[in-house]
């Protein structure tokens, strides 16, 4: 479990000014074991702060943030990194190393033999569902959907037990991106990660998060919930015009999808999103 209690995160005014820039404050929340949360919002609103909080990329001006329990401003920042997956927008390849020599990066930091790490690499790419011979190639031979099938699988080829990811299909096609979060819903309960989602799109939100955090200004939580209870009882205006619930027909209802996705529409069949996997 992670848990974010009373975390507050300040920077320096601009030259000569009398104030702090705040860009989260006093925010508590927990990410239980084996979920997938989603923390959205608009931008700006702290969502990429609270997330690289956790593998202290980001130190809070005050404020805890525990993993298990553990205080993690106490434990050493380059053994908790290695132990946390990361993936970001644009995968963040090395780009003079091939895709076996990138997802192998971490699990040689943390000691494993070169056989260990090549085991790991056919594993990761079959997990990400990709073929075994693209392994030497190098990041700027691949697409945009490949490179980020590969930064999911440099992040988890060390088997973390969280992995943190940062709008990680903000740069893909829409085709590639609903593929991409499919993956990721089937993966997620295979191997039991506990994952903390950053996005902007609401879509995206309530299609992978079994909880979702809606941000507002300075990391002020609006609602906690669940897809189906965000979309069906939404707090208060900011959320439904988040969710762009105004002016549809609040009469809202399900429709199970071709694929088994349940799509949440208005008396009119417009589509308000999709809810969480289960």
């Amino acid at each position: 479990m992670i848990s974010f209690e009373s975390v507050t995160k300040t920077y320096p005014g601009p030259r000569r000014a009398a104030h702090e820039v705040v860009a989260v404050q006093d925010t508590s929340f927990t990410v239980d074991t084996g979920t997938i949360t989603v923390l959205a919002g608009s931008s700006g609103c702290g969502k990429t702060t609270l997330l690289r909080m956790v593998n202290r990329m980001v130190t809070p001006t005050s404020g805890t943030i525990r993993i298990d329990g553990d205080d993690i401003a106490e434990l050493d920042p380059v053994k908790l990194r290695r132990s946390i997956g990361y993936v970001m927008q644009h995968a963040g390849l090395l780009p003079h190393k091939t895709v076996a020599e990138n997802i192998a990066v971490v699990p040689r930091l943390n000691g494993a033999t070169k056989a260990t790490a090549r085991d790991a690499v056919g594993r990761m790419l079959e997990l990400v569902e990709l073929p075994s011979d693209m392994g030497g190639r190098y990041p700027a031979e691949l697409s945009g959907g490949q490179a980020q099938r590969v930064g999911v699988a440099r992040a988890l080829a060390d088997e973390p037990n969280i992995l943190l990811m940062d709008e990680p299909f903000g740069a893909v096609d829409p085709l590639v991106r609903a593929g991409l979060q499919q993956q990721l819903l089937d993966i997620q309960p295979e191997l039991g990660t506990t994952l903390l989602f950053v996005t902007h799109d609401m879509n995206e939100a309530l299609r992978l998060g079994h909880e979702i955090i809606l941000l507002a200004e300075h990391g002020r939580i609006v609602q906690q919930d669940s897809p189906g209870q965000l979309v069906a009882e939404p707090a208060n205006a900011f959320v439904e015009d988040f969710l762009g619930l105004n002016g549809m027909d609040q009469n809202l209802r399900t429709r199970i999808t071709e694929d088994g996705r349940t799509l949440v529409v208005d008396s009119l069949g417009r589509p308000a999103g999709f809810l969480e996997q289960t």
